[in-house]
């Protein structure tokens, strides 16, 4: 059953539409990932669904009730809360049941045993626990660990915190808020693997549903059931993770165009047979001629022409000449920063032709072990030698290397004045920049942009070892693609840092893991690596949860301890009631007793049965009075040992 539809939901602003009659429903529990080129209107659309932004036509229809959670809800305070309270205050509902129930608690142990207290007390207690109310701060603890926040860093302040780190704290509050679908826009940004792999993780065990923008191909197929596509104004929905659907979509649009060109094939038959009929010019032929003319406009209105591929570049890597077999020799490399130890006793021996990747978490050296490769920055110890007739290229992810004043023509031209204008504009075209494009400042484009403008640098250097940071950061899909493509038919040596699990799994002939104390060599792609390191994952994942135990033990003590307290104040007012409903019950019984020997029950058959019935009835209920008296004292007696 659909808990959110679509339908035709049209966007447009000014002249432009960014997309027209997009319709889908989204069922419980769904994991559903978002696709589409750079500008197709995705994060638009999330606006749409949470009502930031007006739709131009078509609706959008909801569950009763229905909480979506959407990033930009959970933005980080700056009031002065640490970041473990920051992440709490998602809990403030559960925060304020805690306290109450602490408070009837105490209300009870001072004589407080009225039906209305009672009746709030069980009422509020179900629900707290069925909200989640015994587990938050353990889920709290273990989303700050598994996004890679340090126990040290729960105390920090917000304010001190990056701009990586207070999106990570807000997507765990969007994690936890509770909301029936969560819209993820790139969630994997600002995470490194093992973060992404406890993201995975979270999504494939929430049991809400899951809307997710991300160009990580890789965690897309890890978590998605369904994917919907937004290409040329229009949406469609596969069912299947991203891999099923590329295999899909490509299925569909090759009968797509077989279709279309056997309509046009028999259209053409047609209209031959009409131009035959009408060279013969017997009235009866004319009949025939118009009657299949008919025949072909009908097809021809019917006719539907397949989408153009969308326009994609085309660019190769070629080295100018060829290394010898030893491209790159590292041995004991060492570096520190402000008396930190980056990383030491660093060994790496690269032959020609080899696709390696660099891993590592966040923080450990790995950009600036490709600096100190190519003598950016100084090694503090060790060497490092480049083979004969090695050439690098280096890809900077954070691109230092273009000026932002520069247009992308005067970025191009400058950097190879041998080029003459018409081959600079070329190249800039096989990159996508047309036009009046090639005449736009670089600081006022956006990431993927200059991104392009540094991997067309690149192209055309010709270098034959390729050190690459991040290179597919701020690319879409069909960009990415292109590049693995590329890159897969490079004949030269690269050694690569990414994050990107999909790329490395194309591309890795052998992947090296850095620490501070060294590297740690895998034969294989990432999955390989995964299978390996499967175990030491595990034990990763365990000895951060086991790290947030005491702190959760101590805090589900107390709350057992406030359960036990009560459960005997509970106790204690049902046996209070026992006494005295038999107190009452003996009364009754007694006064009926009297009566059954009195006149009326003496002179009157019918007065004498009514007076029985009561007396046994009130007999039975005595019996069951003291058998829960004695349960109850039972279970006084229990509670207080």
């Amino acid at each position: 059953m659909a808990i959110l539809t679509v339908s035709n939901l049209s966007v447009s602003f000014a002249e432009r539409t960014l997309f027209d009659n997009i319709s889908f429903n989204l069922e419980k529990g769904d994991k559903v990932g978002l696709i589409g080129a750079n500008g197709t209107g995705k994060t638009t659309l999330f606006r749409v669904l949470t009502g930031k932004l007006e739709q131009t036509s078509g609706g959008v229809s909801k569950e009763k009730d229905l909480r979506l959670g959407y990033m930009e809800q959970f933005s980080c305070s700056v009031s002065g809360r640490t970041v473990y309270t920051e992440l709490l205050s998602v809990f403030e509902k559960l925060i304020l049941a805690e306290q109450r129930l602490s408070e009837i608690v105490t209300e009870m142990e001072n004589g407080n045993h009225s039906k209305e207290l009672l009746l709030e007390e069980m009422t509020l207690r179900e629900k707290f626990e069925r909200d989640g109310g015994l587990t938050y701060v353990s889920r709290t603890k273990a989303a700050l660990i598994g996004l890679g926040f340090s126990e040290s860093d729960f105390d920090m302040s917000v304010e001190k915190l990056s701009g990586g780190q207070r999106s990570k704290l807000a997507l765990a509050k969007l994690l936890l808020s509770g909301s029936d679908i969560l819209l993820l826009d790139e969630p994997t940004n600002h995470l490194d693997i093992s973060a992404v792999n406890w993201l995975e993780s979270f999504i494939k065990d929430y049991r809400g549903s899951v809307l997710v923008v991300s160009h990580d191909r890789y965690f897309l197929d890890e978590v998605t059931n369904k994917t919907i596509e937004i290409e040329h104004g229009r949406s469609r929905m596969y069912i299947g993770s991203y891999s099923e659907f590329i295999e899909k979509k490509q299925k569909i649009l090759e009968e797509e165009r077989a279709h279309y060109e056997q309509q046009m094939k028999e259209i053409k038959r047609i209209e031959g047979i009409v131009e035959q009929q009408k060279r013969w010019g017997v009235a009866h032929n004319f009949i025939t001629a118009a009657s299949k003319q008919k025949q072909a406009d009908r097809l021809r209105e019917e006719l539907v022409a397949p989408d153009a591929d969308l326009e994609t570049v085309h660019f190769k890597f070629t080295p100018k000449c060829e290394t010898g077999e030893d491209v790159l020799i590292c041995e004991g490399l060492s570096k520190s920063f402000d008396g930190k130890r980056i990383f030491s006793d660093v060994n790496i021996h690269l032959r020609k032709g080899e696709r390696v990747f660099i891993l590592g978490e966040n923080g450990c050296g790995k950009t600036t072990l490709l600096k100190v490769i190519q003598k950016i920055y100084g090694a503090d110890s060790g060497s490092v030698f480049l083979g004969a007739n090695v050439e690098t290229g280096y890809f900077d992810q954070v691109q230092s290397g273009l000026d932002l004043k520069k247009t992308a023509l005067e970025q191009v031209w400058d950097r190879f004045p041998y080029m003459t204008e018409t081959k600079v504009r070329t190249a800039l075209g096989r990159f996508l920049f047309k036009g009046d494009d090639v005449f736009r400042p670089i600081g006022e484009m956006s990431g993927g942009e200059r991104s392009r403008i540094a991997l067309l640098q690149l192209m055309l250097e010709g270098a034959n070892f390729l050190l690459l940071d991040e290179p597919t950061n701020h690319l879409d899909t069909s960009f990415r693609e292109q590049l693995e493509k590329t890159l897969s038919e490079y004949t030269g040596t690269m050694l690569i840092v990414s994050h990107d699990r999909y790329f490395i799994n194309k591309l890795a002939d052998r992947i090296l893991v850095l620490s501070e104390s060294g590297v740690k060599e895998y034969l294989g792609n990432y999955d390989y690596y995964i299978e390996k390191t499967h175990e030491t994952f595990d034990k990763g994942i365990f000895r951060a949860a086991k790290s947030a135990a005491p702190a959760e033990k101590k805090q589900n003590d107390y709350f057992r301890r406030k359960e036990e307290r009560s459960q005997l104040a509970k106790a204690k007012t049902r046996l209070k009631r026992c006494e005295e409903s038999i107190e009452e019950t003996e009364r009754e019984l007694a006064e009926t007793q009297e009566l059954l020997s009195g006149e009326d029950a003496q002179s009157s058959y019918e007065t004498l049965m009514e007076y029985t019935e009561r007396l046994n009835a009130l007999n039975a209920r005595l019996e069951q009075l003291y058998e829960e008296w004695e349960e109850a004292g039972e279970a006084v007696a229990g509670t207080e040992d």
